[in-house]
Parts: structure tokens; sequence; C-alpha cells
């Protein structure tokens, strides 16, 4: 079997592989991370647009123990390419019952995403959004997972300002019997949540969500930021009540975010931590041992992957994660739930073959090869 992939420009690509990275099932001990895992879709079912998500649950289930394997925890029904775009919540619920089952088999750490996509689309009141918020918190506290308050589409369009999200966010903190996780989410993820906290100016947003913590310190754990803006995160982060973390979720940036600076230091809570998981944990391992050379070696080129995965239109970065877990063996097709294997170009893919080549993480080349060669055959590359 051949290493060699012809591109869609014509080139032909020949695939080094990796001989992997070190292994440590032991969570890292200076910074807290998650990886946004994907589900696993059953290429048998009617997994298009619109339909009901038909989840392959041994597979989907055994991602998620290949992250712990490797000292990650997972952060559950937080994608944002699926959850409102694919995965139905009755599919949610049961993902986040199975797999907080699985995490305490596994002794793994788990997060577990808190919306309203319960409700119908369209408007609601703030009392509907509450409710439905508060439902879902129950339904992930009961199940045993760290709840992570994810920003609502129905919050973002029926609230008149921070008031309304401070009423609907106040009542669910005082609800749960452990801290939570907040959650803001950019534009770029998704176009419906412009303007959430209250204001489109960031600023503005900023000082509204800082006003909610502060106010209930002792009952957030965290904030999860994915504004895609290192800046402002670093500057948000130095704004935080002592004891209460900031969890990068910036696919740009993550390296020098989760490194820090003399002010501190963001966890990580990120999608491309799923995509990267034997790199990331070898790099955390290094940051524990004081490391700094191999840190930031491992990173580096794991940083052009991740820019590409999250290129615009940024909502579609999951169908790259799919397509990876196809070439690393995670699964045995490349359906996602939704039919969203199509939200990228195979020049898009092509790509991302060559820079996760490049970052070390085709650990079996010639599997991946030939997965790739008959997925550009199909697209109308002839190999």
């Amino acid at each position: 079997m051949s290493g060699d992939v012809v591109l869609p420009d014509g080139t032909r690509h020949r695939l080094t592989g990796s001989g992997g990275f070190p292994r440590s099932a032991a969570p890292a001990t200076s910074r807290i991370a998650y990886a946004a895992a994907h589900v696993v879709a059953d290429p048998r079912a009617e997994n298009v647009p619109g339909a009901p998500a038909a989840v392959d649950w041994d597979r989907t289930l055994a991602f998620r123990r290949h992250l712990w394997s490797y000292g990650l925890g997972v952060a559950e029904a937080m994608d944002t390419a699926q959850r409102g775009m694919g995965l139905d919540y009755p599919a949610t619920r049961e993902l986040i019952r199975r797999s907080a089952a699985e995490a305490r088999a596994a002794g793994g750490r788990i997060v577990a995403g808190v919306a309203t996509d319960q409700l119908p689309v369209g408007p609601a009141s703030i009392a509907q959004i509450r409710d439905a918020y508060a439902e879902q918190l129950a339904e992930v506290l009961s199940a045993g997972a760290r709840p992570v308050l994810m920003c609502s589409r129905h919050l973002a369009a029926a609230a008149r300002g921070p008031e309304d999200y401070q009423q609907v966010y106040a009542h669910l903190l005082a609800a749960s019997d452990q801290p939570v996780v907040l959650h803001w989410l950019g534009d770029m993820f998704d176009p419906a949540l412009t303007g959430y906290w209250g204001s489109a100016d960031l600023d503005l947003a900023a000082d509204a969500v800082l006003d909610l913590i502060k106010d209930h310190a002792e009952k957030v754990d965290g904030i999860k930021v994915s504004l895609l803006d290192a800046d402002r995160e670093v500057a948000l982060r130095r704004r935080l009540p002592a004891g209460v973390r900031l969890y990068t979720g910036d696919d740009f940036h993550y390296p020098e975010l989760i490194r820090g600076d003399e002010a501190g230091h963001s966890d990580a809570l990120l999608g491309v931590f799923a995509a990267i998981a034997p790199a990331a944990a070898a790099a955390l391992a290094a940051l524990d041992a004081g490391d700094l050379t191999t840190y930031d070696e491992v990173f580096a080129p794991t940083v052009p992957l991740a820019r590409h995965l999250f290129a615009a239109p940024t909502w579609h970065y999951k169908t790259g994660i799919v397509f990876l877990a196809w070439l690393t063996g995670h699964q045995d097709h490349f359906t996602m739930v939704g039919g969203q294997q199509a939200g990228r170009s195979p020049a898009h893919l092509a790509r991302l073959l060559v820079l996760a080549d490049a970052a070390g993480l085709l650990p079996d080349a010639e599997l991946a090869a030939a997965r790739a060669r008959a997925y550009f055959t199909v697209a109308g590359v002839p190999q």
C-alpha cells in the first residue's frame, strides 16, 4: 500500500506518518484541559439535513475513551457544529447520559452543555427560556457532569439588554448545586449569537458578564471564551475574581493563552483538542515539567492546522474534525449527522490532510492515504 495521494490541484503528496506522541493517561497538573468531542454518525441511517440525528453510540463513546486515555477531559454536547445544526435535543440528552456514565467508569473528567434547544425555533419569552435552561441544567446535574451554561440563540433574540441575561443566569446559578462554567461564543461560530450579554459592543458585553461573575463568584468555576481575540481574552482573564478560571476556546491562539504570562494563564476547552489530542497531551505534559521548549515545539505545527480547521465559515470546522477522525481510524466512514460532511470542499480537506501530516497527527500513513484516495476519487480527483 502506498502513502501517496493525488490532491485536487494535481500534485502528488506522500504522507510521512508519525511515530506518535508519548501517552500519559494522567491529566495535566498545571492546567485543566477539555476537548469538545464530536458525535459519530450511523452511516447506515438517514443522517441528512433536517432529519433526526442517528448516532453510532459505540464509536462515539470509544472516541471519548480515546480522549480520556490521553488525560484530557471531555466537553460533551457543546459542539456548535452539531447542536442546533444536526444534533437534536433528545439525542443530546442521551449523549450526555451515556458519556457521563462512561466518564465515571473511565475515571475521566467531563463537562456538558446546557442550552435551550428543546424549544421550537422562533420567538420565546424570557420565562420560557429560563425554564428550558433549568430543565437541561437538571438533566446534566442528574447525569453527574459539570454544567456549562451555553449561549442560547433564543436568549440572544429575546433579551433587550444585560438585565435579561442577569435575570436568567442568576436563576440558573441559584439552582445549581455545584459551580458551573459560563460560555461566551462569538458570532464567527454562530451569527445568531451577535450581541450576547446584551450588547454588540464587546467591551460592554465583557462588563456585563463580569458583573454576573462577581455577583455569583462562588457558583462560577470559570468562563469559556471563544472570540478568537487573544488580547480581549487576556484582558477579561485579568479582571476575573480570584479562583474563577478562564477556559480558552480560542482555536487560533491557544498555545500562548494556555502558556500564560506573569499575570496568569488560561485553561482550555477547545474543539481543536479533539483533533490534536496526542499532541495536546504531550505539550501539556511538557508544561507540567517546566519544559517550555518542548511545549512550544509540539504545539507550533498544530497552529496552522487549527487555523485552517476553523477558517471561515467557522461553524463548519467539525467537518474537518470528522475527516481527521476517519483518516486516523477512529471511525470507518466520513458521514456526519445532518449531512454536514458536505460543509468543506475537497480542496479544503486536501490542505487539512497535508497540515495534519506535518503536525505528526497521522500515525498510520498508509491507512490515511488509502482513505484520502477513496474520498478524492469520489470527489472527482483521479488517483
